[in-house]
């Protein structure tokens, strides 16, 4: 349980670290300023930039929660579809596999980071929150496709693709199974929720376009 503790209290401080990093070194400050100023009056930005500057140590704080949420939502998943596959181990341990598989997608943070920093020096808000690095959306772009395939383009990536075999190299030498017996375990718990999300996150975007 102490292993658990520690690794994930490296996962979240090591992500608000790099949140933070991010916001300094891509001036999101300014950019969202910049954004709101186009659409409210002068008194109305004060207002939103003053709630924001408030709310902003909040913002750092639910991380740690939300990815506490996260990470115990995939554990069960995966739990659920080990039971299904007749599997028997430890939730603490499924728990410990998906934080450490986390770590991955703090280098997809740290990678498109590095590519507005140093490749991309012209960019507006709608590219960093549309751009993920590494995804079938680098290909396409998202300016001329429809908003409700946006998330989908993003979600299919490297990143995701690597995360899929880090949780079934860590479970499967767990479980001590192959890497196609674990893979299947968590394409079947894991693969399926997710197809379930990316459908729901896209029915809710096409209901708000």
């Amino acid at each position: 349980m102490k292993n658990n503790t520690l690794i994930f209290f490296t996962l979240a401080l090591s992500t608000v670290l790099i949140s933070v990093s991010t916001k300094h070194l891509l001036n999101l400050d300014q950019l969202i300023s910049n954004t709101l100023a186009e659409q409210l009056t002068h008194d109305q930005l004060e207002r939103v930039l003053d709630i924001k500057n408030k709310m902003n140590w909040l913002g750092y704080f639910a991380i740690p929660l939300l990815l506490l949420l996260k990470i115990s939502i995939i554990s069960a998943i995966i739990d659920a579809s080990c039971f299904f596959f007749d599997k028997e181990i430890e939730y603490k341990k499924i728990f410990n596999i998906v934080t450490k598989a986390e770590f991955i997608f703090l280098l997809a943070i740290i990678v498109k980071t590095i590519w507005f920093y140093i490749f991309q020096t012209d960019y507006t808000l709608e590219d960093i929150q549309n751009f993920y690095p590494l995804s079938a959306l680098n290909i396409t772009g998202y300016k001329n496709l429809s908003p409700w395939f946006i998330y989908p383009f993003q979600v299919i990536n490297l990143f995701e693709l690597a995360y899929f075999f880090i949780l079934s190299y860590l479970l499967g030498k767990e479980l001590k199974a192959p890497l196609d017996k674990s893979l299947n375990i968590i394409i079947g718990g894991y693969g399926t929720c997710l197809i379930i999300w990316v459908v729901c996150v896209m029915f809710f975007v096409l209901n708000l376009s």
